[in-house]
């Protein structure tokens, strides 16, 4: 089989996302009878049918699935590359890539980054907000902020320490209902938490209480809505301390009764280590982020 040129792999991927020829060539800047032809190409290439079609559009045949992690793992190298290059003639300038939580991103790190640019202006920022752990072996981003402790060798992990978790309420939903006192007058109140995503639960409990998705009368899945309707007086729910403590109305519910804990690690791939605009970022965070799990305490 010959080699597949990059850009017909660009436009598989634009296809799979968003189902449709339109769609990927608004996405990719081209035109639709051009992404139309390197999907030809592609298949004749490989000799596969990677689409079918349907009323709701183009749908990926089991080949599909079967290329796509690696035609990922190619985006996520080129991506890398091109990140690399861009700080190859001043170290100070180019791209960083960095992957955290929906919460550590939206509530966090905003002012942290915002810090690091006035001091480092030619070096831009690329922010995946995403609960998913991102591959940084595959170079999906160039440093990580993890709330669990890595697994993978070649990475540098640092930690930064251990983030607290409380139940919280507004003082107006307090004003409205009665202040729980122990534990079980929990189950009268509106508890905010999970949906469909039980993995942050699976085998929790409060003392005798065991936690699943009909604990909550307020379902998301999305840590930062799971924030706002608290800080709307909709619920009582959990956040970490650090968050908290920046709005007096945040009332914390049986802090000497539950209290749960998040361990913060800072993560890059060690042959970043020689890199001066990823190892700048990497210790500017180290810095502020164990600031910040302090003051949590």
């Amino acid at each position: 089989m010959t080699d597949v040129d990059w850009q017909l792999y660009r436009s598989f991927l634009a296809v799979v996302r968003t189902g449709s020829l339109s769609a990927a060539a608004r996405r990719l800047s081209l035109t639709r009878p051009t992404i139309g032809r390197q999907i030809g190409e592609l298949e004749q290439v490989l000799g596969l049918a990677l689409f079918t079609r349907s009323p709701q559009g183009l749908v990926p045949t089991g080949a599909s699935a079967t290329l796509l992690p690696h035609a990922e793992a190619m985006e996520a190298a080129s991506q890398a590359l091109t990140r690399a290059a861009s700080g190859a003639a001043d170290e100070t300038k180019g791209t960083i890539r960095l992957t955290a939580s929906e919460i550590m991103s939206g509530e966090v790190l905003p002012p942290i980054l915002a810090e690091f640019q006035d001091q480092h202006r030619g070096i831009a920022i690329e922010l995946v907000a995403s609960n998913r752990i991102e591959d940084l072996l595959r170079r999906d981003a160039d440093i990580a902020i993890r709330m669990a402790r890595p697994t993978q060798e070649a990475l540098v992990a640092r930690r930064m320490g251990a983030v607290p978790i409380y139940l919280y309420a507004h003082r107006r939903y307090l004003a409205r209902r009665p202040v729980p006192r122990r534990i079980g007058d929990l189950f009268g109140h509106t508890m905010i938490g999970i949906d469909r995503d039980e993995s942050a639960v699976r085998g929790l409990e409060i003392a005798q209480y065991r936690i699943t998705r009909e604990t909550f009368s307020f379902r998301t899945d999305n840590d930062l809505v799971q924030v706002a309707a608290i800080r709307a007086g909709g619920g009582v729910g959990g956040m970490q301390a650090g968050i908290a403590q920046r709005d007096p109305d945040l009332v914390a519910v049986l802090p000497e009764l539950i209290r749960f804990e998040l361990e913060m690690w800072l993560v890059m791939h060690e042959d970043q280590r020689m890199d001066r605009r990823v190892r700048l970022l990497y210790d500017h965070l180290a810095a502020a982020l164990e600031r910040y799990v302090a003051a949590c305490a």
